[in-house]
């Protein structure tokens, strides 16, 4: 008996490590079971699910948005400018 609890029961951070693992690798069958029960007893867990997911989207919405160039020579023509400017005074 004790071995079946085993292999179902999950600790909080084994059952982290999966809610992140499901967000870039696919569960298994086990893996799914394990969390969903974990899940069913651990509002703590629950909430870290929560949070993570919308942290995940965070992070897409910033990958998929577009990071604008920089001229980086006219950034250091211009900072080379202020330098010239404040040393003056």
């Amino acid at each position: 008996m004790k071995k079946i609890m085993y292999m179902f029961f999950l600790s909080c951070l084994k059952a982290t490590e999966l809610i992140e693992k499901k967000f870039h690798f696919k569960l298994t069958a086990k893996e799914k079971l394990q969390l969903k029960m974990h899940k069913m007893m651990c509002t703590a867990c629950s909430k870290y699910e929560k949070h993570s997911i919308l942290i995940e989207k965070g992070i897409s919405n910033i990958q998929k948005s577009e990071t604008p160039t920089i001229d980086v020579e006219a950034l250091k023509t211009k900072i080379s400018k202020k330098i010239e400017e404040f040393n003056k005074n």
